[in-house]
């Protein structure tokens, strides 16, 4: 049975199979949660755009928009977390699926309960880096704006791509550990990592210098030759 560990959240459900949309709807609200349906990919897409959600539950085989447009769309205006669930559940469309943005992804048929320990460990996520991230706003002067994927010292925006915030962000979650190019890559990037990659060098070289070009001082990204790349808080 899904225990109730998580805070209460706002879900999107977009889904076209109407049995399976309201099994999925009764469980979560069942488990606290606020619940909107959608069974469309085109209203998906507006609803998830114009409200603030804690998750999106997709289909892929959606009508209007499919599920990998409409993710694809929304990872443009949003980082709102989003769990694809298909029955197209091979391999390259997992991939397909992670490469747009996804954060999770649940192949058809499943269970409830296996639905809601998925969904338990991605609100668990998201709520840990909220907490870390208005840390980060309290003990310092550089913010974090998840939703504009980028960054601010004393009022300046860095401008970061959205790839260099999610280094960026991964790196200071786990500030003062050495995280390796395998991890940042699979994370942050959403791929897999070959050593003849340089994507993540190039990414980890412009976050330096849009943090010296905004003054930011108070951390220093340094290389662990072999291992991957550190995040060190400089103390005043």
């Amino acid at each position: 049975m899904y225990a109730e560990t998580s805070p209460v959240a706002r879900i999107l459900v977009v889904e076209d199979d109407l049995v399976l949309a309201g099994h999925v709807r009764s469980f979560l609200e069942k488990a606290g949660h606020a619940v909107t349906l959608s069974h469309d990919g085109c209203e998906g897409l507006r609803l998830a755009e114009r409200d603030d959600y804690d998750l999106v539950l997709m289909d892929i085989l959606l009508s209007g928009l499919d599920g990998l447009q409409v993710l694809q769309q929304l990872r443009r205006r949003s980082r709102v977390p989003v769990l694809l669930m298909s029955a197209l559940g091979g391999e390259q469309n997992r991939i397909a699926g992670f490469s747009r943005g996804a954060d999770d992804y649940l192949p058809k048929p499943f269970s409830v309960a296996e639905l809601g320990v998925r969904v338990e460990a991605i609100l668990r996520r998201v709520a840990y880096e909220r907490q870390v991230l208005q840390r980060v706003t309290c003990e310092g002067e550089l913010e974090f704006d998840e939703f504009a994927a980028d960054v601010r010292w004393a009022g300046r925006s860095a401008g970061l791509t959205a790839s260099e915030y999610r280094v960026l962000e991964l790196l200071w979650q786990h500030h003062d550990q050495v995280l390796s190019k395998p991890f940042l890559y699979q994370q942050a990037l959403r791929r897999g990592y070959s050593r003849h990659d340089r994507a993540l060098d190039m990414h980890v070289s412009h976050i330096r210098r849009k943090l010296q070009a905004i003054g930011c001082t108070g951390m220093r990204l340094e290389t662990v030759w072999g291992h991957g790349y550190t995040l060190v808080c400089v103390a005043p």
